[in-house]
């Protein structure tokens, strides 16, 4: 990787020193902006097509006169895909560029997108999502290594902020659009309308993103890549921390997969488009992860865990009551936990690793997407046998499962040495 920093010749006296200038970009600078509203761009696409589906599930299955547990593999094939994908398209990015395989992985998922409400059965949608899934690992893999390469470090942290709000406001943005839509036309034309408006998503990133100026590429050596891996993986506490991820990530899945369904029965029985504005609920896990840091400052990050694990506990419990304002209460505080635990246990992956961090934090996503499509699929099946409250049990193990690893964090913290300075 080249100097991200110019050499100027300044005089001092008869001689002159060389004084480094840093070339990256920094907010007010040229193509900051241009830089963050492409990325931004690019969050919004790709979790609007990622979760595309997730708002449609009693919709869909009724179209193709199916289960809930079948429909919900709409969902887990595109992110069990973009999990099994995600680490590959890491080192293609360093081999291809980071904004050339961006754009590749958006310009396939499009195209996906405009086909989609063409699927003539339920096979052919879930492969079609598996396909899409797996072209939208290149966008995570790369985004935060071009900021890493582009952006002057004091400013990484806000740029990182603005794709991570993109991936927020696309999540949400896409659920409610596709239900107000298929509220009136069916979810075929919905998909078809979020299609479009990715493919706008994708344009304008493309013609926004500055090429990169400090990237290099390396060489596909999966010995090396391989190494890397495996020393990631043999260290205990990002084992820990990609299980809380993917733990997490099981309960929201699940959650978000079934309430459709449960908002769609009695005693509720609500219209589709109101069943989609359920998913502005999200905007509480923005102001959650944005609030991580300060919490992880004051408790701790098991403290912060713990926290979010009663959190999301809470509102698993609260969710069961029959009574539409506590249903809503107990969404309400399930984001807000989550997104704490996600936003503690990702950031601090990156904190733990030394080296390749790039992979270290591909890792992370592709046990945060397997949680993703385990919850999509186990969260439907416990639904199916046991209704809400089967969905509620699921989650309520899973949490049990984070609160039980970061007790075995805190007794390993406590049984390590203290380092002698």
């Amino acid at each position: 990787m080249p100097s991200a920093s110019t050499e100027a010749p300044t005089s001092v006296g008869a001689g002159s020193v060389i004084t480094p200038i840093d070339s990256r970009v920094a907010p007010g600078g040229p193509g900051y902006r241009r830089m963050s509203l492409a990325l931004f761009l690019a969050g919004v696409a790709t979790f609007a097509l990622l979760y595309s589906t997730q708002a449609l599930l009693p919709l869909i299955s009724d179209g193709f006169g199916t289960t809930a547990s079948a429909a919900s593999w709409t969902v887990s094939a595109a992110t069990g895909a973009l999990a099994l994908f995600v680490l590959p398209m890491s080192a293609l990015s360093e081999r291809f560029g980071r904004r050339t395989l961006m754009t590749a992985s958006l310009a396939v998922a499009v195209t996906v997108g405009l086909l989609i409400p063409f699927a003539p059965s339920l096979g052919a949608l879930v492969v079609l999502r598996a396909v899409q899934g797996a072209a939208l690992a290149g966008v995570p893999a790369s985004a935060t290594a071009y900021l890493a390469e582009e952006v002057r470090p004091k400013a990484l942290i806000t740029a990182i902020g603005l794709f991570v709000a993109g991936n927020s406001v696309g999540g949400m943005s896409g659920r409610v659009v596709t239900g107000w839509v298929a509220q009136e036309w069916g979810w075929r034309v919905a998909l078809g309308v979020l299609g479009v408006v990715a493919v706008g998503c994708a344009v304008a990133f493309r013609l926004l993103l500055p090429a990169p100026r400090h990237f290099v590429a390396g060489s596909l050596r999966p010995a090396v890549l391989g190494r890397t891996v495996r020393a990631h993986l043999a260290n205990p506490l990002l084992r820990r921390l990609y299980a809380i991820g993917a733990l997490f990530m099981t309960v929201f899945g699940a959650v978000y997969t079934v309430i459709g369904y449960r908002l769609t029965d009695a005693p509720f029985s609500l219209p589709q488009g109101v069943i989609g504005s359920i998913f502005l609920v999200y905007l509480v896990g923005t102001v959650s992860a944005s609030t991580a840091g300060k919490l992880v400052g004051r408790l701790g990050r098991r403290g912060t865990l713990y926290l979010a694990g009663g959190t999301t506990t809470a509102g698993l419990l609260v969710s069961l009551s029959d009574s539409l304002p506590l249903v809503l209460l107990g969404l309400v505080l399930i984001t807000a936990g989550f997104f704490a635990g996600h936003a503690a246990a990702s950031s601090a992956v990156s904190h733990t690793a030394k080296e390749g961090r790039a992979q270290a934090s591909a890792l992370y996503q592709s046990a945060y997407y397997v949680g993703s499509s385990a919850g999509s699929t186990l969260g439907a099946v416990a639904f199916h046998a046991g209704g809400w409250g089967g969905t509620v049990a699921l989650g309520l193990l899973a949490v049990l499962g984070v609160v039980g690893i970061t007790v075995v964090g805190s007794h390993a913290a406590r049984r390590a040495p203290v380092p002698v300075h």
